[in-house]
């Protein structure tokens, strides 16, 4: 009996060394820039992408993962008498995960199950690794899809960013179009929610806004046990650093990362982002 080999997209951002762990495939997401097209994190990394953007006079685009790439991945996988756990990207954000149904549909009665996260970053992240955990400690792929699941309840990430500019430029701007207009000196506090961009609220610095983040986070959290934490950025480590820091000492978390927004996100949250993702009870 084959094991079960979770495949996810490049916005999960989940680490490197814990992606080889639990052997996750990482489908990337596509960064067109003019005539150029990237693939999110492996083509052009986020230093060398920010880098760019803060010269660059064209603007750059996205794309979703293509089914043809997707099932380029299945395959192999499916052929080793392995099956398809396939967990991405909100469909709500992206295209992926109907690019991953049509990838599915190719490869008719094969062991695949697909899992809308309604989210991203590393609450995409979090229910990826619960699964991966149930996985490790023996859970069969229907058990391990509704692991992950369950996860999304338990899951969620909010975010500060300098401006809405990008977020309304790349269409994701969401329930946060409320906001536009907003005076420079204001900064939005967004979360995904129920699968959209949704806006919280206006603070008036985007110190106070972080910190007015972490409150929120404690309110979402509650009492559960155990706790998870991830911090994302757009090119400031530093507060994303702080936030983190300050979210550990809070919190005591079991697990904590430091993660950094990828190309493909970077182009619609903008540079100076700054988000908490968590996961509380799983």
């Amino acid at each position: 009996m084959g094991k079960t080999v979770i495949v996810t997209d490049s916005t999960a951002y989940i680490p490197k060394s814990v992606v080889e762990r639990y052997g996750i495939r990482v489908a990337p997401q596509i960064l067109i820039w003019g005539k150029e097209t990237f693939r999110d994190g492996v083509d052009i990394l986020p230093d060398a992408f920010y880098a760019r953007l803060k010269t660059s006079k064209v603007m750059p685009s996205t794309s979703q993962v293509s089914p043809g790439t997707l099932t380029s991945i299945f395959q192999p996988i499916l052929d080793a008498g392995d099956s398809v756990l396939g967990v991405f990207i909100s469909g709500n954000l992206s295209g992926t995960m109907a690019s991953a149904i049509q990838a599915k549909d190719g490869l008719v009665g094969q062991p695949i199950e697909l899992v809308d996260s309604r989210t991203t970053a590393m609450a995409l992240g979090f229910q990826i690794l619960a699964a991966a955990r149930a996985i490790e400690g023996g859970a069969s792929l229907k058990e391990a899809a509704d692991i992950a699941l369950r996860a999304q309840d338990n899951t969620g990430v909010m975010f500060v960013v300098d401006t809405l500019e990008f977020l309304h430029r790349g269409g994701r701007i969401g329930g946060a179009a409320k906001f536009l207009g907003t005076a420079l000196s204001l900064k939005p506090l967004l979360e995904v929610r129920e699968g959209k961009v949704e806006a919280i609220e206006r603070v008036r610095t985007k110190t106070k806004a972080l910190e007015r983040m972490l409150d929120l986070v404690e309110e979402r959290i509650g009492k559960r046990t155990p706790v998870r934490l991830a911090t994302v950025h757009a090119a400031a480590q530093d507060e994303a650093q702080r936030v983190l820091e300050t979210a550990k000492a809070r919190f005591a978390p079991v697990e904590t990362y430091l993660t950094e927004a990828s190309p493909v996100v970077g182009t619609h949250a903008g540079p100076g982002t700054v988000g908490l993702a968590y996961c509380a009870g799983v």
